[in-house]
């Protein structure tokens, strides 16, 4: 099957594999509009991949995705119709990978940060390098996260340590993740995509009808939980862009004077 997605987002076959790639290396796979927008068009077309059995997400380079980009962030504060949009392909980011017919498998390779952090929680199984960690910080700048942490942790972990977390913005080294839940394994760096492609072998070779309906009856769980939420949350994550606390806080970190 051919897909209809940017540069920004490679898919590569390896059988009944899906080798899915963020592939903004340059940039850490930091999201901008191209990535996040063919992030919400992947899994259609994932799940119309009749040969696809299980899928892999990975982020190019030394990084699963580093957050937001900076650039991207103060598109969003300037054009309300594009931020619109932007919370639109959240939502269908995590609709299309909670209800998406066949597993994900994170190799977490680097820094999951905000986006990449979000992905690795809706994932099925999650394999992190030791050298990575996870983080969501949209709080830290003045963003509501309404497609993060809030609406998918406390289904992970705890509902304390997910609003630790949520609330702060503190990393997440690869120990604490596995401890608390989040992740699944902790592999030596040059491990992360063997071993997850290992898992996702394995997964492949299993009875197709019987694995699909498996993860669809666990994502029930977590659909209703993030039905129950990702609204109003969309709605409090586009009122944040207007508070004062990210305009300055984006400003410092452009080094540009506000006003």
């Amino acid at each position: 099957m051919k897909y209809d997605l940017p540069d920004e987002v490679l898919i590569d076959a390896d059988g009944p594999i899906r080798i899915i790639t963020l592939n903004r290396p340059d940039n850490l796979n930091a999201t901008n509009h191209v990535l996040h927008s063919g992030l919400a068009s992947l899994w259609p077309q994932l799940d119309e991949d009749e040969d696809a059995r299980v899928a892999i997400l990975t982020g190019a380079g030394r990084a699963f995705s580093a957050g937001g980009d900076f650039s991207y962030l103060e598109e969003l504060v300037n054009d309300p119709a594009l931020r619109k949009q932007s919370l639109t392909h959240g939502k269908q980011i995590v609709t299309g990978m909670i209800g998406c017919r066949i597993p994900i498998v994170a190799a977490v390779n680097g820094p999951a940060v905000g986006l990449g952090c979000s992905l690795v929680a809706l994932s099925d199984i999650a394999y992190m390098a030791e050298s990575a960690h996870l983080a969501d910080p949209h709080v830290l700048i003045g963003l509501v996260a309404a497609d993060g942490g809030p609406i998918t942790w406390p289904l992970l972990t705890s509902m304390l340590l997910a609003k630790e977390y949520a609330l702060t913005g503190d990393r997440i080294s690869p120990a604490r993740a596995a401890a608390m839940g989040l992740v699944n394994h902790v592999v030596p760096d040059d491990n992360v995509m063997e071993d997850a492609l290992a898992c996702a072998n394995k997964i492949a070779k299993l009875p197709k009808q019987a694995v699909e309906d498996t993860r669809r009856v666990m994502n029930l769980h977590m659909q209703r939980a993030v039905t129950a939420t990702i609204d109003y949350a969309l709605t409090a994550e586009y009122r944040s862009f207007d508070s004062a606390e990210l305009r300055a806080n984006l400003d410092r970190m452009t080094k540009r004077p506000s006003g």
